[in-house]
């Protein structure tokens, strides 16, 4: 009989808690928790970003203009130099040596054509009294025209020579900063060869290569085409001076859709250097009244936008929303939102419409952020 009482009580314990199990099963989930942020409303300046590197406005190959072995490096490698100074000194002794032979080859064409010269003032009489015949008068001249083309051709050796030997002394053709020298002491060198690269630097180009959609922009837009350019070095400092677009390339490369173009900026001290990194910056646009929201309560699903709105009610409501440009860790939200409503930035894949949550607000945005175009 106690056998008995004690099995009952057991099968009662264990209908009960059955039925406790069933009604747990039939209660609704809990709310999702999610974190979200307000929209914000504010003047966007937007920026447009381009990479690009650092050349000299003009660079200059230093070439020799006569062959010879190089005698000496004059300046120092990586310094700044001056138009007409001395860089390298070739060996003149062969230069000095062919410019003696022609000054003599110049003097002796000179005696020729004095006498010739005397002779054809001494025939001139003797012709006119028919002590000589005519033929000899005109043999006396003819040799004096001659004797006179051969002493301009000779001057014209003798600058040559001179020019040749001046030439030994290879100088800067324009101011700029002197590369390292691409040739050593002892080198034989010619006009084909390449002693260093001189390169104006103040001011300095930046190239970059521009998008087809972005060049005619910049040509439709009187603004893109008068912004001032800022530029940024590989260690995220800021170059001070502006800059400005100076010239477009002529043809859009077909394999990469680009064109290449070109900004200019002062460089006192000639601090920049060419072949730096360098990133091209530009306020293209004032977005006024434009509403941001965080980059990351932003879902893309097949080249569409989506964002979770959490009412006052705390239901989320699953929106199509129209994007326009990133703006550092903010994007601007051109159409299908509003400033002040709250959007999930965690949790949105927990979110179902019309489904209430858990909000969690989450620090303030940063609203100093500045636009960037989307690449």
């Amino acid at each position: 009989m106690k056998r008995l009482f004690t099995f009952a009580l057991l099968a009662s314990a264990g209908l009960a808690a059955g039925c406790k199990d069933t009604e747990a099963a039939k209660a609704p989930p809990p709310p999702p928790s999610v974190v979200v942020a307000a929209a914000v409303q504010q003047d966007e300046p937007i920026l447009r970003e381009w990479i690009g590197t650092t050349e000299g406005d003009v660079n200059a190959e230093i070439r020799p203009k006569v062959d010879g072995y190089l005698l000496r490096r004059v300046y120092a490698e990586g310094s700044f130099v001056r138009q007409g100074q001395t860089l390298f000194e070739i060996d003149a002794r062969q230069a000095q040596a062919s410019l003696r032979q022609a000054e003599a080859n110049l003097a002796q064409a000179d005696a020729s054509l004095s006498k010739a010269r005397r002779d054809v003032a001494r025939y001139e009489p003797l012709a006119a009294q028919k002590a000589i015949s005519q033929q000899e008068l005109d043999n006396a001249r003819s040799s004096q025209e001659a004797a006179g083309a051969s002493v301009g051709a000779l001057r014209a050796a003798v600058e040559q020579a001179r020019l040749n030997a001046s030439w030994t002394r290879v100088t800067a053709p324009i101011s700029g900063i002197a590369g390292i020298a691409q040739a050593q002491v002892g080198n034989l060198v010619g006009p084909q060869s390449v002693l260093a690269v001189v390169s104006k630097v103040d001011p300095i180009r930046v190239s970059f290569p521009m998008s087809e959609q972005e060049y005619l922009r910049y040509q439709g837009d009187a603004a893109m085409r008068n912004a001032e350019l800022e530029l940024v070095l590989s260690d995220g400092s800021v170059h001070p001076h502006k800059g400005r677009i100076t010239v477009a390339g002529r043809d859009v490369n077909v394999k990469t859709g680009t064109i290449l173009v070109v900004g200019l900026f002062p460089n006192p001290g000639n601090q920049l250097r060419p072949g730096q990194f360098a990133k091209v910056r530009a306020m293209t646009e004032l977005r006024r009244n434009a509403v941001l929201i965080p980059q990351r309560a932003v879902n893309e699903l097949q080249g569409t936008y989506q964002v979770a709105v959490v009412g006052a009610d705390n239901k989320a409501e699953v929106r199509p929303v129209k994007m326009g440009v990133r703006a550092g860790a903010m994007w601007i939200v051109d159409e299908g939102l509003e400033a002040g409503e709250r959007v999930v930035i965690e949790g949105f894949s927990r979110v179902k419409n019309g489904q209430p949550v858990v909000a969690q607000e989450a620090p303030a945005a940063d609203s100093t952020s500045t636009a960037t175009a989307a690449r």
